[in-house]
């Protein structure tokens, strides 16, 4: 399993395609959902994580538990954006993110804490995250 988390915070960089965005061309709300998990998945694959065997070995997965979103300004077709991810607090069975969406600009257009719960899939309860899985945050 991974040794040291990658260089913190984590970066993802995603563009704006018409999938994305309503009949104005603006991103719908629950796309920055999909670009806010898709960069988690790709934090959890820097760290050497391969889910799906994570998953068939121990039968455990990560769930969203709680999310609470700033949306502070759109995204537009054909933006080029950066997603990061950063540990802010790790417990036994659940991690909290803080994720950041911005424009190759630096303006922000999104910030999101987000709380995944590590899940028993067999008794869809909450389960221990493997110690050496996930590195603590720095303090």
């Amino acid at each position: 399993m991974p040794e040291s988390a990658p260089t913190l915070p984590f970066s993802w960089k995603v563009r704006v395609y018409w999938e994305d965005t309503d009949a104005g061309g603006v991103v719908y709300h629950a796309g920055y959902l999909r670009f806010m998990e898709r960069a988690r998945s790709e934090w959890m694959r820097a760290l050497g994580v391969d889910q799906m065997a994570f998953k068939q070995a121990t039968g455990l997965a990560f769930m969203v538990r709680d999310m609470h979103i700033d949306f502070l300004r759109p995204a537009l077709l054909d933006d080029e954006l950066s997603v990061t991810v950063e540990v802010k607090e790790r417990r036994a069975a659940s991690i909290l993110f803080t994720q950041t969406i911005t424009k190759t600009d630096g303006s922000c257009l999104i910030r999101a804490s987000v709380r995944v719960a590590c899940v028993d899939l067999g008794r869809m309860r909450p389960a221990p995250i493997p110690a050496d899985l996930i590195p603590q945050p720095a303090p």
